[in-house]
């Protein structure tokens, strides 16, 4: 693996795959009531430009089980807040801690911050991609089907960040990716370019379509995120009109295949991109997922940090 985790194309098939064991056994491992401590000693800053509920909890409790400690870190409490270049916060920070994890909006924000840090540096979110939620998601996966590769993945709805990461994942992990977006809410046309690169040497198929019945048919994963994500409020009402006929309801689910989960990054609006009879149904692996935060990323941190 490279020093810092910043986007899911970065890493190879094998990368991800020692992420999503190493995930599986630390979650054994804790169930099973033993302490592991690889990281006694080490800090990891935690950089909130952008409020969370699961990448904070995750992060941190899974810094402390560990053995480390995780320091919270909002924008207004670092000088960068308030001008000092990102360069001389990550110098800066470099010399106090063992691995920084950032939530923000910019992906250069965070790749700067990876060229002048010493120390690994994890993407937590930003408005480009979230690599730590795809790759719990695929652990999810793999947990409940034992298997990737071949599997047919749909999303519906928005083509954002999650989407970018989630199609980087399954592509690089020979999984069928099939996308359901409304016009002008495509995911971005560089990264659909390279994970087409990357389906032609895996064997993947991608399709993206404005048809989300067409896009769930046989599908074996059913996923959906927000409509308006953090900083998109005032094109709600907007949003909501363009995404209309694209909640991934009963309706929908029968076009998947009859024993397809669903699967949600949360928060999720019951009644907006996905109604309460599925996300609370028997299909829904949604809990599971958020569990799942804490071990795959217990796996990142270890991996990187314990060098």
């Amino acid at each position: 693996m490279n020093k810092d985790l910043l986007t899911v194309n970065a890493l190879s098939p094998d990368d991800i795959g020692r992420i999503l064991d190493r995930s599986a056994w630390l979650k054994k491992t804790r169930a099973s009531g033993v302490e592991y401590h690889p990281l006694k000693g080490k800090s990891l800053g935690m950089i909130f430009e952008k409020s969370s509920t699961r990448t904070r909890v995750s992060f941190e409790v899974g810094m402390y089980q560990l053995g480390g400690q995780a320091l919270f870190l909002s924008s207004q409490d670092l000088q960068m807040g308030r001008g000092e270049p990102v360069a001389d916060t990550a110098r800066t920070l470099s010399r106090y801690l063992d691995g920084i994890m950032i939530r923000t909006y910019a992906q250069s924000m965070v790749e700067e911050l990876a060229r002048h840090a010493g120390i690994p540096v994890i993407n937590g979110l930003t408005d480009l991609h979230h690599p730590c939620q795809a790759l719990t998601d695929l652990f999810t996966i793999q947990e409940k089907r034992s298997t990737l590769k071949g599997l047919r993945f749909c999303y519906v709805g928005d083509g954002n960040n999650m989407a970018h990461s989630l199609i980087e994942a399954c592509v690089k992990m020979g999984m069928h990716v099939s996308l359901g977006c409304p016009a002008g809410y495509e995911p971005d046309a560089g990264i659909m370019r390279e994970a087409k690169q990357v389906a032609s040497q895996t064997g993947s198929e991608l399709m993206l379509t404005g048809d989300p019945k067409k896009a769930a048919k046989d599908a074996d994963i059913v996923y959906t995120d927000v409509w308006a994500s953090m900083g998109q409020e005032k094109e709600h009402a907007q949003r909501v009109k363009a995404f209309s006929g694209f909640e991934v309801n009963d309706k929908l689910m029968k076009a998947a295949a009859p024993d397809a989960m669903v699967m949600h990054c949360l928060p999720a609006h019951r009644g907006e991109e996905i109604s309460a009879s599925v996300i609370d149904g028997p299909q829904s692996v949604v809990f599971d997922q958020a569990e799942n935060r804490l071990h795959t990323q217990k796996a990142i941190m270890e991996l990187l940090m314990s060098r």
